[in-house]
């Protein structure tokens, strides 16, 4: 009896704490979004101007995700909504041609994207990024070293690849100019770039993984299918010296460092349990590509989302 009693009471204890720890349905998916009611309610100038300007790019374009918006393959909005588990994009949506979406936004959510636009332009005028603004939601990951996006590919088995971190054989190679896949193990790619395949895979006996592209044209057996790769190409500057790494994955082991004044080519964002940004720059006069930690760039631009709504939508600010 005593025992039963004993269990009684610690069963007592246990299932109340059991409900103020268990996460909500509601309250886990609302932290999926950056503003979850933006689709619902009309947002005010005051509460949008407490976004950094960077986060502000995800917000309105939230919106249009909402409606299926297919975003371009590579890209910084496609890297961050493809990891989303309630984003759908529409299967039969031409990729150029957007108005699907556009058209299926009510009439506070078009203001509200005509709002959010408007506060990052008046950022870019006045030069007020507001970086200690808020950020984008913390996104739990399933797999914290993969940058996401980067999908396991069937190649023959037996291969070895001679890897390069641009798509061209005159760009830099790691390891020395010795950069090699070996198909025997994993390889994951995110698409294709000028007939070359952009990839992640475990450098042999390096203790570290690499992003890195081999020739498509090259690859023996049956070619994995994959979806053209969209970059931004903004010119940029170096806020604070960085070191550009092809390895955001799991050493972030260093292939030069940038200092700050360095002009380079940003080209889209990735996400792993971080933020990293992807450039272009040159190492020993080679063109390379590698990654930073996201916020050391001044990225101030327009992005291309910012501009092609207002060709389907009158009224609809160009950003």
């Amino acid at each position: 009896m005593k025992k039963l009693l004993a269990f009684l009471l610690a069963l007592a204890i246990i299932l109340p704490c059991a409900a103020v720890f268990a996460p909500e349905t509601a309250e886990a998916a609302d932290s999926m979004y950056i503003i979850p009611d933006s689709n619902t309610r009309l947002l005010t100038r005051e509460e949008v101007k407490q976004y950094r300007y960077d986060t502000l790019l995800y917000a309105f374009n939230e919106i249009y995700a909402r409606h299926g918006y297919k975003f371009e393959t590579g890209s910084r909005c496609y890297n961050w909504f493809t990891q989303m588990p309630w984003y759908k994009p529409n299967a039969s949506e031409n990729s150029k041609n957007h108005s699907e979406s556009f058209n299926a936004c009510s009439d506070t959510e078009n203001k509200n994207v005509d709002l959010i636009k408007d506060v990052r332009r008046e950022m870019r005028e006045n030069n007020d990024l507001n970086p200690k603004g808020k950020g984008l939601p913390t996104i739990p990951a399933e797999v914290v070293n993969r940058p996401r996006g980067f999908d396991f590919v069937n190649l023959q088995t037996g291969q070895k690849y001679a890897v390069y971190t641009a798509p061209s054989t005159a760009a830099y190679r790691a390891n020395d100019g010795k950069a090699l896949v070996n198909t025997n193990g994993p390889v994951y790619a995110l698409g294709q770039d000028q007939g070359w395949m952009l990839m992640l895979y475990e450098a042999n006996n390096a203790g570290q993984y690499r992003v890195g592209y081999i020739e498509i044209s090259k690859i023996k057996g049956k070619k994995p299918a994959l979806n053209m790769l969209s970059w931004d190409y903004s010119s940029v500057e170096v806020l604070y010296t960085t070191a550009l790494t092809d390895d955001p994955a799991l050493t972030g082991k260093t292939l030069t460092t940038l200092p700050a004044g360095t002009r380079v080519t940003y080209l889209s964002t990735m996400y792993n349990s971080t933020a990293w940004d992807y450039i272009e720059t040159t190492i020993n006069g080679q063109t390379a590509r590698g990654f930073v930690p996201s916020g050391t760039l001044s990225i101030t631009g327009e992005d291309i989302t910012e501009k092609d709504s207002s060709d389907y939508l009158p009224g609809q600010g160009d950003g």
